[in-house]
């Protein structure tokens, strides 16, 4: 088959499980013999063009930042990638079977959806989230974000096949009117399906992810300060960066934390992989999440999660209560605290549950699964092409 991926961002120019998603699929879909074509942003310096094994990546947007000042995604150039996807998209009819979307940025999957009848190819479309209208005039304000609310009606009522990582967001979709039954892909995991063997635990508390405001990274360093009343050992590192990575490291200062909460920023991810592995729990504080990658990053290192119960928040999925993590109630330091220090007085057991967790999740959260409920839904090939995906690491 001749498949089209489009989206914005590349892995490992831009990093999110998104990015890894859509990189995993064309990977696996060329190793499974598929003619893969990747278009994007321009993400890369001269002589740094990317070299995605088997998938021809074309940019059809110029380079430019995603996020303004604000931290919110600009209008702008979801509005110039679009353009460059309808453009791309209309001057090759016919090159394509399938093309399949990140549904956001929109303007991307718009003109997808405005060039399919011409282009003779079946659209196929990533929900990694759903927002609700609410959400959407919080994000944006009230103007703005009722006209986003109506481009996403929009969107969802595209005729397509429609893939979601969670089913909070399946549902959603199925709200605003999709023509289809969304298919429910829980397998982003591309690393080995083994049982892990966890590694001894550190007082440690670890956070991984973009510092934007729903993530809510500033919560953790009074969390742990109020979890040293009763693990006095505790530490945390909080890993990433974003436009609250000062507000981070202005917490730190304010609550005396220094010597206790590290904020290092971005970091080599063998440094990132070693500190979770040692950390006696991942926290996540996050109030909107579509999948929650790290959280099975972290589980297939028997490493438990602590997350916040939120409407927005489909990372919680992955949790059940006491067998590989917690979910706290909400945000406030007492309730992360409790988290904690569950995780910490889990000890080995609780690992070794968290091990089991992800033992017998594994097949389902695996990329070979994803990949053969994707090629289901686009049609032929025969599932046994699915088999042939992205050697693991």
């Amino acid at each position: 088959m001749r498949i089209c991926l489009v989206y914005d961002c590349l892995f490992p120019w831009t990093v999110g499980g998104a990015e890894r998603w859509m990189r995993a699929v064309g990977e696996a879909l060329a190793a499974a013999g598929h003619e893969v074509t990747y278009l994007t942003r321009r993400q890369w310096e001269d002589g740094d063009e990317p070299d995605v094994p088997g998938v021809r990546v074309i940019a059809v947007a110029p380079a430019e930042e995603l996020y303004g000042a604000d931290g919110n995604r600009t209008i702008g150039q979801a509005l110039r990638f679009g353009r460059g996807v309808a453009r791309h998209l209309a001057t090759h009819r016919g090159a394509y079977d399938v093309v399949h979307v990140s549904a956001a940025p929109f303007f991307g999957l718009l003109a997808a959806g405005m060039v399919r009848r011409a282009g003779r190819y079946r659209l196929a479309s990533d929900w990694f989230e759903v927002w609700s209208d609410a959400y959407w005039r919080e994000y944006l304000g009230p103007v703005k974000g009722r006209v986003a609310a109506v481009v996403q009606r929009t969107c969802a009522r595209l005729r397509q096949e429609a893939f979601c990582s969670s089913r909070l967001h399946a549902q959603r979709l199925r709200d605003l009117g999709l023509r289809t039954e969304p298919t429910v892909v829980r397998g982003m995991w591309t690393g080995s399906t083994d049982r892990p063997t966890p590694r001894p635990a550190e007082p440690l508390a670890v956070f991984a992810g973009r510092m934007i405001p729903e993530k809510h990274a500033p919560a953790i360093v009074p969390a742990v300060m109020v979890a040293r009343e009763r693990v006095p050992q505790l530490r945390a590192t909080i890993f990433g960066e974003g436009p609250e990575l000062d507000d981070v490291r202005a917490a730190i200062v304010a609550q005396g934390a220094e010597g206790i909460v590290d904020a290092p920023g971005f970091v080599d991810e063998d440094v990132l992989k070693d500190t979770m592995a040692r950390a006696a729990c991942l926290v996540l504080p996050s109030t909107r999440e579509g999948y929650g990658l790290v959280v099975v990053e972290a589980a297939a290192m028997g490493v438990p999660s602590v997350l916040v119960d939120a409407p927005d928040n489909a990372s919680t999925e992955h949790i059940v209560p006491g067998v590989n993590g917690f979910v706290c109630p909400d945000l406030s330091p007492a309730a992360l605290a409790d988290g904690i220090v569950a995780t910490v007085e889990g000890g080995p057991a609780l690992r070794e549950s968290t091990a089991d967790w992800f033992a017998e999740h594994a097949d389902m959260l695996s990329i070979d699964t994803a990949l053969a409920q994707v090629l289901g839904r686009y049609g032929r090939p025969a599932a046994a092409a699915a088999a042939a995906v992205a050697p693991r690491p």
